[in-house]
């Protein structure tokens, strides 16, 4: 029978393989921890921009049916007419504009 060369480990490479295993297995772990970390972070991040965006878009529908309303009343021509002598004080024929200051 033919004997096999089998190398034995040495208690110091095996020792040394076991740190540098160990070791890199950790950097490996603590790598993809920080990395969910940080997705984590941005994904919150993310939640709270969207938060923020929906109320803005809430108050710029409301402004947007305000503008709407505006523009119907101003195909009025009688709410034109008067909002003119109210705010530009035009008159019509034979009307005096008399400006009465606000007592606060």
């Amino acid at each position: 029978m033919a004997k096999k060369n089998v190398a034995k480990i040495k208690p110091k490479q095996k020792a040394f393989r076991m740190l540098f295993f160990g070791v890199g297995s950790c950097a490996f772990i603590a790598y993809f921890l920080v990395m969910i970390v940080n997705v984590s972070a941005d994904i919150l991040g993310k939640y709270k921009e969207k938060d923020t965006l929906n109320e803005e878009l809430d108050t710029l529908k409301e402004k947007e049916q305000e503008l709407a309303l505006d523009v119907l009343k101003l195909k009025d021509p009688e709410y034109v007419a008067r909002y003119l002598r109210e705010k530009f004080f035009y008159s019509k024929d034979g009307e005096y504009v008399i400006k009465i200051p606000k007592s606060d």
